[in-house]
């Protein structure tokens, strides 16, 4: 069996989505964009060194219809090598 590591874990703002709700114009993508930021920032991670970002996904439709993972990576300007799914 492969090991995992997990160096922290970040909550995101959640609720109910309202069309005048304060998180209204925020979208998935960038929720999840700064959850690997703040993972990368608050540890001094060195990105080169992940494998892989796995992200699940309820509502895949718009921007988060895609590969969030892979596009929240490059978002947060991790290594290119670090895959997304």
């Amino acid at each position: 069996m492969t090991d995992c590591f997990i160096y922290d874990t970040v909550r995101t703002p959640r609720g109910k989505g309202k069309k005048d709700g304060a998180l209204h114009e925020v979208t998935a993508l960038s929720l999840a964009t700064q959850v690997l930021e703040a993972v990368r920032d608050r540890n001094n991670l060195d990105t080169a060194i992940v494998d892989d970002v796995v992200l699940g996904c309820v509502d895949p439709v718009g921007e988060q219809g895609s590969n969030i993972a892979r596009i929240a990576v490059l978002n947060a300007d991790y290594a290119e090598s670090v895959a997304g799914v």
